[in-house]
């Protein structure tokens, strides 16, 4: 064989023999062009800018992507709701496609008004005009029941007169009260009563009683003024109406007569008494105890003494020197109570002291006793709320505030 022979077949051999290796003019064309690309680009100098511009192309494609991959998200996802569907509120609230939204608080979101969702009225709504049966509870008192009820305390004892008998002390734990929608009096018709005469004792207009819905009255049904036709025992409200209490411990009595010409006295009157001790003329506060509870000297509503609080048990005291004139049970609410006749002060007028609610009673009628003598004890007795000492002062006729006369 000769040299030419011998070359080309030794060329043609290393062709096709794949465990050489490949030589550099058989890379990828890709690769060579990139080869030269870049190094153009360097040799101009513009390698840095051309790194830094392929790093920014290629962040924001990543971002690109990313939001297209979250936008088919949501659009296919369950949170999707096409804006182009009517919602249909009167469904509740509901768009066509079935998905429900939040429901309205009821609360706008800027000043205004602001319709509530309850679109919801009360199954019964009480009428204005009724009365309400309220129970007294321990501890009440008429003023706290007419607070609640945001009337007077007059009214509930002008609406009560049948179980409190003009008298705010009278109540206890378990009585039912006629509570009025407004400040009135309630008045059982009498035989002979003329509307006109009625209505002006009470300082209201016959119209006022007629036009009361709760009365069921009218100017037709009533006829002459004169004589009504109001049948006798009814109960009629006159609002706004007003009238005199009555003080069932007014008429008081002395030493030397009996106990009969006062509503309260009942079981405890003594007999007449000639002599004994006479006051000093000083008065010392009568209970253990110096502290109100309940009830101050109010005679707008008919509560002539003071409720001194305690316990029961609690001694009380003679505020003066004086004879027992009465020392028994009170038929008209007031327990066992006693009542003392000091005599005459300096100007001549007669001077008694009352104590009621006791649990207990110390003296017996027609008994001397001095200033400061245990002659009871303080307690709950009769119409009342807890344990505490009603004391009345009289001088004259006059039933005057205990708090200008006693030592406290």
């Amino acid at each position: 064989m000769n040299d030419k022979f011998a070359s080309q077949d030794a060329s043609h051999d290393h062709t096709e023999n794949p465990s050489q290796p490949a030589s550099t003019d058989e890379n990828p064309q890709i690769l060579k062009g990139w080869d030269l690309f870049w190094g153009r680009i360097t040799r101009l100098g513009l390698a840095d800018i051309a790194l830094r511009l392929g790093s920014a192309l290629l962040t924001i494609s990543l971002v690109g992507i990313v939001i297209w991959i979250m936008k088919d998200f949501f659009l296919s996802g369950e949170m999707a709701v096409s804006t182009s569907e009517p919602v249909d509120f009167a469904a509740g609230g509901q768009s066509a496609g079935g998905v429900e939204l939040p429901s309205y608080s009821g609360v706008g979101q800027v000043e205004g008004l602001s319709r509530s969702v309850e679109a919801h009225t009360p199954e019964e709504v009480a009428s204005r005009y009724d009365f309400v049966q309220y129970e007294v509870v321990e501890g009440d008192s008429i003023w706290a029941i007419a607070e609640n009820f945001g009337i007077t305390p007059e009214s509930i004892l002008w609406c009560n007169y049948d179980v409190l008998y003009d008298n705010p002390a009278a109540i206890y734990p378990g009585q039912v009260l006629s509570i009025p929608p407004t400040d009135g009096v309630v008045y059982t018709w009498h035989e002979g009563d003329g509307l006109n005469g009625v209505s002006n004792g009470l300082g209201v207009s016959p119209e006022d009683i007629i036009d009361w819905p709760g009365n069921n009255l009218s100017t037709e049904t009533v006829g002459d003024y004169a004589s009504p036709n109001i049948t006798v025992g009814t109960q009629i409200f006159a609002p706004g109406a007003s009238k005199a209490f009555v003080d069932w411990t007014t008429a008081l009595f002395t030493r030397d007569e009996a106990a009969t010409s006062s509503s309260l006295w009942g079981e405890g009157k003594c007999a007449p008494v000639t002599g004994g001790f006479t006051g000093t003329g000083t008065y010392e506060w009568p209970s253990s105890e110096h502290f109100i509870s309940g009830y101050e000297y109010s005679p707008e509503i008919n509560h002539w003494g003071i409720d001194i609080g305690g316990d029961t048990g609690n001694p009380i005291y003679a505020t003066d020197s004086g004879v027992v004139v009465y020392a028994g049970w009170s038929s008209l609410g007031y327990g066992n109570v006693i009542a003392i006749d000091h005599g005459q002060n300096a100007n001549g007028q007669t001077v008694q002291s009352v104590y009621a609610h006791l649990s207990a009673i110390n003296v017996s009628c027609g008994a001397s006793v001095y200033q400061g003598n245990v002659i009871g004890y303080m307690g709950s007795t009769g119409n009342s709320s807890g344990p505490h000492l009603h004391f009345e002062l009289i001088i004259g006729s006059t039933k005057v505030n205990p708090h200008g006369y006693l030592g406290e």
